[in-house]
């Protein structure tokens, strides 16, 4: 998860997942690689002072060894020299029955933390939230939910048809507005509830129905700290697969500035200056204040309005 644009080390082919016979021959072919998700945290291998962190890929013989569900695996796509990659979610309770586990499948981490820890490149990073979110959408639509019927798998995991009405089910994407607030001089950040204890970021919020991005940005704003938003500019997404989210990140112009905390939502909010915003990012704030790290689109809004703003 890349903090600006998603890059990938695979062509994910989209137009030959409805065909069949190309995701078998790619799924069977010696060469094939599959990662391995149990309880969607993929296994990794990293270095003895885990400063580097890469993920692990199996053969297609090392997953008939564990005795794992291939069929069951997702296309992820096909990297330059024609090799297909594929996921494979499996429960962890399963990982640990394969014999030798402790050195096969271990360990398993999760990308939350991986994207935290700073220690995987982004495109893999990149690689294994396409994964993930790919996993966690199967997970929930295993019924149909017009007719409640079961849904099987098509296209190589990118698409899901109901057997009874026929209704046919694709992976979701939530859109979601996260802006940095500035007045010029300053820029709004919050602290939530559910934040360390000395966190603060910029605000964010789910489009709704028949929302466009500027109205979501100003409505949510408005809502969670009650500032009146005028001017609001794109800067940049970031895919974040927690469980399914595309954030589209913006720079937001305050029209107002007094402070009014929906306390539901957040349990602060305040407005910093540009040399408080870059302490923050340098984690030398006198308050021990900080920002998200540079896996976060948060922090790259940030770094815009210290730099451009």
């Amino acid at each position: 998860m890349p903090t600006v644009a998603a890059t990938t080390l695979l062509d994910r082919h989209g137009p030959k997942r409805n065909d069949p016979e190309f995701i078998k021959a790619r799924m069977e072919a010696p060469d094939a690689r599959f990662l391995v998700l149990a309880d969607l945290k993929p296994v990794v291998r990293s270095n003895a002072d885990r400063t580097q962190t890469s993920l692990a890929w199996f053969s297609l013989k090392d997953l008939h060894a564990f005795e794992f569900p291939v069929a069951d695996s997702l296309f992820l796509g096909v990297d330059k020299e024609g090799v297909g990659h594929f996921a494979l979610a499996v429960t962890e309770h399963r990982t640990r029955n394969v014999p030798g586990a402790i050195e096969k499948l271990r360990p398993i981490v999760d990308l939350r933390s991986l994207a935290m820890q700073g220690a995987m490149s982004p495109e893999e990073l990149s690689l294994c939230g396409q994964a993930r979110a790919l996993a966690q959408w199967h997970e929930n639509a295993r019924c149909c939910g017009h007719c409640g019927g079961t849904t099987l798998v098509k296209d190589g995991g990118w698409r899901r048809k109901c057997w009874a009405c026929g209704l046919e089910w694709f992976p979701r994407t939530d859109p979601v507005v996260i802006m940095l607030v500035t007045d010029g001089e300053r820029c709004l950040l919050a602290h939530e509830h559910r934040y360390g204890n000395k966190m603060y970021s910029t605000l964010a919020g789910f489009i709704e129905p028949g929302e466009d991005i500027e109205h979501a940005v100003r409505r949510e704003v408005f809502e969670e700290a009650g500032i009146h938003i005028g001017e609001v500019s794109y800067h940049s997404s970031q895919p974040w697969p927690f469980p399914h989210s595309l954030m589209l990140g913006c720079i937001a112009r305050a029209e107002t500035t007094e402070i009014v905390l929906d306390t539901a939502e957040l349990a602060d909010a305040r407005w910093f200056s540009k040399a408080d915003a870059r302490a923050m990012l340098e984690r030398r704030h006198p308050e021990g204040l900080t920002v998200p790290g540079k896996q976060a689109i948060a922090h790259a809004l940030i770094m815009h309005f210290i730099e451009k703003t």
